[in-house]
């Protein structure tokens, strides 16, 4: 695969010494960096030539314990969270425009086009951050998973902002029981800026949480996926995520392995 193959960071612990060790028996050459460990990583990247395909942020208070509450404590949706969330969301855009990264991806929280008051002010909050990342040269990328894709078409629509694109992770929409990826890929791909090489199983219980497994071994059809992302001319960077199991830094080398042998 002829493009940058990166390692989430947030897989290995934002643990550098894992990272390092990943780096040094793959062919990986780039970084998903999380924003929170961009200090503690800076030299490193400097001195192995690394790349940062894009930067990460996430939010203190969201609880992945259930869909029910990642729905409710998600991203920038929460209230409550709100002001101490933006300004988390603009130090991120700064902290990224000065390290010249060029995206900078985060789950967003839950849409929900039936609550039309909850909409106008989720569509406003990322409008504000939009402008912010606009203004820095950088472009905001929203994970897929939590929505339809064409829930998500519709908000990207809506929102209309030339700095806002998609993060496109295929193993949340079936986390989440939102559709078929490969599908998927033609509905979101005027947005698709980065990827993310990640696998799962649906549950077999509806609203339920499915299982993140190593890839090439879950519901995602590889082969498909790859034609997928060829059919819209995607040329960006893959970032690998592993956020289970207890070989990571196997699963993530073998991930690398499989992409180095894909068409």
């Amino acid at each position: 695969m002829n493009r940058t193959i990166s390692v989430c960071t947030w897989s290995l612990r934002n643990d550098l010494e894992r990272v390092t060790e990943v780096m040094k028996h793959s062919t990986l050459t780039g970084l998903h960096l999380e924003i929170s460990a961009a200090d503690a990583f800076r030299d490193a990247i400097q001195s192995n030539g690394w790349q940062i395909s894009s930067t990460m942020v996430g939010f203190p208070q969201e609880n992945y314990s259930s869909l029910e509450t990642i729905r409710e404590t998600g991203g920038i949706i929460p209230d409550a969270e709100w002001p101490k969330n933006r300004e988390l969301a603009l130090a991120a855009i700064g902290k990224t425009a000065e390290m010249g990264v060029k995206f900078l991806s985060t789950h967003a929280g839950f849409i929900d086009h039936n609550d039309a008051a909850g909409y106008r002010k989720f569509l406003d909050r990322m409008k504000e951050l939009a402008d912010a990342a606009a203004e820095a040269g950088i472009t905001l990328i929203l994970e897929t998973g939590q929505e339809t894709a064409e829930d998500l078409k519709h908000f990207l629509a809506d929102l209309g902002h030339p700095a806002v694109g998609v993060n496109f992770d295929p193993a949340n929409m079936i986390l989440y029981g939102k559709g078929d990826p490969i599908e998927a890929i033609g509905v979101l791909a005027p947005w698709i800026k980065h990827v993310h090489i990640k696998d799962a199983t649906a549950s077999p219980v509806a609203g339920k949480w499915g299982a993140e497994v190593p890839w090439g071994t879950g519901d995602v059809d590889t082969a498909a996926f790859y034609q997928a992302l060829d059919a819209i001319n995607y040329r960006g960077a893959v970032a690998i995520e592993r956020e289970a199991g207890d070989q990571r830094e196997a699963d993530i080398t073998h991930a690398a392995n499989l992409l180095e042998q894909a068409p």
